[in-house]
């Protein structure tokens, strides 16, 4: 698993750039990760360290404790093997494919043109870089890597009681060097079908595509109150204030590609009389101007233009009506702040992806809430657009969040631990995304978690960049607090 590929596996500590070097040379995103699964298993046998699989497809391999560590609390490690598939519209990759080119910024590692994989990629690379190891201090250890988190926690899912032994889960999914996490938010997608009907564009129309990109994307948990624009409704927004004095009609709408993701680009295909093309372009030209105004200082790289499409069937006058308005009301975004945390959002929505065609209309949603009402209220809202639109509305994969545990342990040990290597405190928080620690305390209840993890900037997105020098604060936390784990009661 540890051959060189690229100029990250020079970086400290090597053994964690080496295993994410090859990570990233071996195409896995969600739902086809297989081949890295496959790849890790039989590293793991070279190394005749025990693995097995449960039906769901999880990885679990074990380690046993290093000497003189036999007595300590069994601990597990985790992280998920899939990615986030994200790319920008003129680059050619091919996620199931080809590999991630990662290189180095400055101070980051990022990839070209792509997600980078950090997210989870590090967290896993520094769960192998362990079991390698023959140097660090453990009690007896487990490694959990599992399955298609990022497009529906399906290998959290189906976990189930009885495969793990140990009795403190560290999960490696956090994004933010300093922080150690004890909760979550848990959430559920939304789907909206809006059925339509079409006819044939009236006489003297032309087709002209609306394009909007550039904008910064990103973790629909992690930075949902950053402000950065969702191109999905940036659009609509557009054609409810300017499609009827312009008579557009509309034959297609896309926007966004994974519901968990802020969608960075948005296209539109209309098709309007010829006469008002100058019009559109002037409007659409002043509306961009209004973006950056009110955007500016967030999204600095919007970019707009309007170009010759193909004409086709247009959107029958009162679907398009239903549409448009029902986007254009939708909720998005930070929905409530949290009143017991400061500083963490409560409830979001993130209207992810829209796709069109021939006869009908899906705009893909994910809720996320800290408590389980404020996800319901949410649902509510949706399911109220959807019915005053004629809509279909289907909520589905629903998983909880992780309340936190003011007596945890781990978290008490982790703490002191940072506080004695660095001299000041963690950063103890909750985070409002979902990690699968919710998940894993249906089957363990019992058992003890944290997560952590360096420094992330902007996981989800072909911006994604993780920060060098906090992958080696990661490290060597993992290494002590291996060795700080208590001796069983």
């Amino acid at each position: 698993m540890s051959e060189f590929h690229s100029e990250i596996s020079k970086l400290s500590p090597s053994p964690v750039w080496q295993f994410f070097d090859k990570i990233c040379s071996i195409p896995h995103p969600s739902k086809h990760e297989e081949a890295l699964a496959q790849s890790i298993i039989r590293w793991a046998k070279e190394q005749s360290l025990s693995v097995k699989r449960d039906a769901t497809g999880n990885v679990f391999i074990t380690k046993p404790a290093t000497t003189g560590m036999e007595n300590r609390k069994g601990v597990v490690l985790q992280a998920h093997i899939d990615m986030v598939p994200q790319k920008n519209e003129d680059t050619d990759h091919d996620f199931t494919k080809d590999a991630i080119q990662p290189y180095v910024d400055g101070e980051w590692v990022t990839a070209k043109g792509t997600t980078l994989g950090a997210d989870n990629g590090i967290g896993m690379a520094t769960c192998l870089a362990v079991l390698a190891a023959d140097d660090i201090e453990h009690g007896p250890l487990e490694v959990l890597l599992t399955i298609d988190e990022e497009a529906g926690m399906t290998g959290a899912f189906g976990l189930e009681a009885g495969w793990l032994e140990g009795d403190i889960l560290l999960n490696t999914d956090s994004e933010q060097e300093g922080e150690v996490y004890m909760g979550c938010a848990g959430g559920i997608d939304a789907a909206i079908t809006f059925d339509i009907t079409r006819e044939a564009a009236p006489a003297g129309y032309v087709a002209r595509q609306l394009t909007l990109k550039g904008l910064k994307g990103g973790h629909s948990g992690c930075d949902i109150h950053t402000g950065r624009g969702n191109a999905n409704k940036l659009l609509g927004r557009f054609l409810a204030g300017h499609a009827k004095e312009l008579d557009a009609r509309l034959i297609e709408f896309r926007g966004g590609s994974l519901r968990n993701a802020i969608p960075r680009e948005g296209f539109v295909t209309v098709a309007i009389p010829e006469a008002n093309v100058a019009q559109l372009d002037a409007l659409y030209s002043y509306y961009t101007d209004l973006l950056k105004t009110e955007l500016g200082a967030i999204e600095t790289d919007i970019v707009t233009f309007n170009e010759a499409a193909e004409l086709a069937d247009v959107f029958a006058s009162q679907s398009q009506s239903r549409f448009v308005a029902a986007l254009n009301a939708c909720p998005n975004g930070v929905i409530r702040m949290s009143d017991d945390i400061e500083g963490v959002v409560e409830t979001s929505l993130n209207v992810g992806v829209i796709t069109t065609e021939s006869d009908k209309v899906e705009v893909l949603c994910l809720i996320r809430s800290l408590i389980d009402s404020g996800r319901s209220q949410v649902e509510g809202m949706l399911a109220s657009v959807a019915e005053l639109a004629g809509a279909h509305i289907e909520c589905s994969g629903a998983y909880p969040g992780w309340k936190p545990d003011p007596e945890s342990e781990i978290m008490a040990i982790f703490r002191d631990m940072y506080e004695e290597i660095y001299g000041n405190k963690p950063n103890i928080m909750v985070i409002h995304a979902g990690l699968e620690c919710g998940l894993f305390k249906e089957p363990y209840p019992n058992m003890d978690m944290v997560s952590f993890g360096p420094t992330i900037k902007f996981p989800h997105s072909p911006d994604e960049k993780v920060k060098i020098d906090t992958v080696e604060l990661f490290w060597n936390q993992m290494v002590a607090l291996l060795k700080a784990i208590p001796e069983k009661a």
